[in-house]
């Protein structure tokens, strides 16, 4: 008598089963790869931001003239992006001191990307 020979190889169940994992681990993988470059898309966008508040305060502070109370608003452009700025100059307690607040938006205004404070000290005579 013949003795029987055991199948090898995977049957179509366990075959089905392991490219369901498999389809599940790569989803996964794509979805945290989208989500990485998502968020560094954004953190670009900020650190680009920052820089347009950081650079409008150093024109304050490196400009001989000093700035009048108000509210202020421009564009910028930083590394080929665009962006809005608004500024509000107030006094402060200390008569040689201005306080000048930096809000810069994405190019239609509608997101603030990002905020900055500074003072500007009155040129001495």
């Amino acid at each position: 008598m013949r003795g029987v020979r055991a199948a090898v190889g995977f049957t179509l169940l366990e075959t089905l089963v392991a490219l369901a994992i498999v389809a599940i681990a790569l989803i996964s993988a794509l979805r945290a790869m989208g989500a990485t470059a998502q968020s560094s898309a954004a953190l670009r966008e900020h650190t680009l931001a920052s820089w347009v508040a950081q650079n409008r305060l150093a024109l304050h502070r490196a400009g001989a003239a000093w700035p009048a109370v108000g509210e202020y608003s421009g564009e910028a452009e930083q590394a080929r992006v665009r962006f809005r700025w608004q500024e509000t100059v107030s006094g402060t307690p200390n008569v040689l001191f201005r306080r000048i607040d930096v809000r810069v938006l994405d190019a239609r205004g509608e997101h603030t990307l990002a905020t900055l404070s500074g003072f500007a000290a009155r040129p001495l005579r």
